[in-house]
C-alpha cells in the first residue's frame, strides 16, 4: 500500500512540467527568433557591433583635428595686418616740425660729387646746410639732385646742364640751407631784407631758409616735398640769367616760377616747375 500511495502521489509532478514546459519553449522560441534574425542580417556574428566603436573614434578626430588648429594658427599670424608690416619695414625718422629760428651760422658740405643733368651751359653747384639743424648736407644734395634733374625742370628742356661738386672742387654757384636769422644775415648783406621767411639769391649763389625748406609755404597747395622744387627752380632760375620777377599769366593758370609765389598767386594756380607737362614754359608778364 505505501508503493500506491507513492504512485497515486507522482501525478502530482506534472504541474511543475508544465511551468517548465512553457519556460523551455520560450527559450527555444528566443534562440530561433535570435537564428532568425542573424540569418536575416546576414550573419550569426556580433562582429559589425564591435566594430563600431573603433571606427567612429578616427571620425570624430576628423571633425575637430587638433594639429591642424595649431597648424593654422601661425597663417592668420602673418596675414595680421598690425605686426607684418612691422617686420617689414622699419620706422622712419619723422621730419622735424618746429624750425630753430636760428644757428651757429656755420655749415656743413655735401662730400659726393654727381652726375651731370640735362643740356646747354653747364653749372657746377656745391650744396650747404647750416650746422646743428636735423638735416644732413648728403640727403640735401640728394634731393635737389633730384629736382634739378626733373623732366620739367630747366635741365630737362635745354636751359643749362648741372652738376653736383663736393667740397674741395671749383663750384660755380653754392645752395646754403640756412635758420631763418642765418639766411636774413647772408641776405641782408646782398641788400634783401628777407623778414626770416624768405629764401635770396647772392653774388656766391642762393640762400634757401630752412623755414620754407621744412614747412612750405601758405599759398602753395601741395606738400613741402613739392614746394622745396619750387624753391630750387626759382632761385637757379636766376642763376641761368632771368633777372626779373614774373606776374600771374591769367587767372586759373599755373604760376611762373618765376613768380614770387609766397607773396600772393594774383588767382594763378600754385605750381613749382617751369614747364608743363606738355613741355610749354610757363610764363607770365614781366614785372
Amino acid at each position: 500500500m505505501g508503493s500506491r500511495s507513492r504512485r497515486k502521489r507522482a501525478p502530482r509532478r506534472p504541474p511543475l512540467t508544465r511551468i517548465l514546459l512553457p519556460g523551455v519553449a520560450l527559450a527555444a522560441l528566443s534562440l530561433g527568433g535570435g537564428a532568425a534574425l542573424a540569418h536575416w542580417h546576414g550573419s550569426t556574428k556580433p562582429a559589425p557591433e564591435a566594430a563600431e566603436g573603433p571606427v567612429r573614434p578616427p571620425l570624430a578626430a576628423a571633425v575637430t583635428p587638433e594639429p591642424r588648429d595649431t597648424a593654422s594658427a601661425p597663417s592668420r599670424s602673418r596675414t595680421d595686418p598690425t605686426t607684418e608690416p612691422s617686420k617689414k619695414t622699419p620706422p622712419k625718422r619723422k621730419p622735424p616740425t618746429k624750425v630753430p629760428a636760428s644757428g651757429n651760422g656755420t655749415f656743413a658740405t655735401a662730400q659726393d660729387a654727381g652726375r651731370t643733368s640735362g643740356s646747354g651751359t653747364l653749372r657746377r653747384y656745391r650744396v650747404q646746410v647750416e650746422n646743428g639743424i636735423d638735416i644732413s648736407a648728403k640727403d640735401a644734395a640728394a634731393e635737389i639732385q633730384q629736382i634739378l634733374a626733373h623732366p620739367r625742370g630747366w635741365a630737362a628742356h635745354g636751359r643749362g646742364s648741372f652738376q653736383l661738386v663736393a667740397a674741395d672742387a671749383a663750384a660755380d654757384f653754392v645752395i646754403r640751407i640756412a635758420t631763418p636769422a642765418t639766411a636774413d644775415r647772408l641776405c641782408r648783406e646782398q641788400g634783401f631784407d628777407t623778414h626770416g621767411e624768405l629764401n635770396c639769391e647772392t653774388t656766391d649763389g642762393v640762400v634757401v631758409n630752412l623755414r620754407r625748406w621744412m614747412l612750405g609755404s601758405p599759398t602753395f597747395a601741395g606738400a613741402p616735398a613739392e614746394y622745396r622744387h619750387l624753391i630750387i627752380n626759382h632761385e637757379v632760375g636766376h642763376e641761368i640769367g632771368i633777372r626779373r620777377h614774373l606776374g600771374c599769366g591769367g587767372v586759373g593758370k599755373p604760376a611762373p616760377v618765376m613768380m614770387q609765389q609766397i607773396k600772393g598767386l594774383d588767382g594763378c594756380r600754385s605750381n613749382a616747375w617751369p614747364y608743363a607737362e606738355d613741355g610749354t614754359y610757363i610764363t607770365g608778364p614781366t614785372l
